[in-house]
Parts: C-alpha cells; structure tokens; sequence
C-alpha cells in the first residue's frame, strides 16, 4: 500500500539531485580557480537548481504548480548536462570523470520524466 508523502525529502529524485550536487562540488573544486565566476559558477548554479526546484514544486499548492517546477529542474539538469561536457571539452576535468556523472544525470532525468508522467495522469 502507497502512503502518502509527508515530506520532499522523501522523493528519491530529490535525494538522487543532492547527491549530484555533492558530485558537482567536488570536480568543481579542481577546476582553476579563473573559473570561479565561469563554468565552476555554472555548474554549481544549475546542479542546486535541480533539488531546489523539486523541493519548491512540491511546496506549492496545486499539481500545475508541482509539475511545472519538475519541467524546470528537468530544464536545470540539462544545462548542467551541458555545462559538464563542456567543461570536459575544454579539459577542465577529465572526460573520465565526467562521464559516470552523466550517467547519474540520465538517471535522474528518467526519474523526474516519470514523476512528471505520474502527475499528469492523476490530473488527467
């Protein structure tokens, strides 16, 4: 039997962005330190933004407002998406390193497709 949540930090798509966050943090802190306001800022910036906007979504009051804010963290995970690849084309870190992120960012994208998916037909 499903229960409802009492909470965001329950939804696995929130606790796999904080994740990634955490992940971002931590290959941003080798880039040069020129980078601060550059793609070390953009990546930072859009990987907060994927948690941020799930946890807000959530917080409103209507399903529209819920579903529109998954739509923005989903936006979000692909700038960041980009921003990574990016910041391995330019060799601020290593393609082998980027990679495994991007896989963590795949899945992630898929759970917020299906939550999306999932409130819809409830509105439906």
């Amino acid at each position: 039997m499903n229960r409802p949540l009492s909470s965001y930090r329950e939804l696995t798509v929130w606790r796999d962005g904080i994740a990634l966050v955490k992940t971002c943090y931590l290959i941003t802190r080798t880039f040069p330190k020129d980078e601060l306001f550059g793609l070390t800022a953009q990546i930072r910036r859009s990987a907060v933004s994927v948690p941020a906007n799930v946890a807000e979504g959530y917080g409103r009051g209507t399903r529209k407002d819920y579903v529109r804010h998954l739509l923005i963290a989903q936006g979000s995970l692909k700038e960041l998406e980009t921003h990574l690849i990016i910041a391995a084309e330019v060799d601020l870190a290593a393609k082998t390193d980027i990679e495994p992120v991007l896989g963590r960012c795949d899945q992630l994208g898929r759970g917020l497709g299906a939550l999306i998916r999932s409130l819809r037909a409830k509105t439906d």
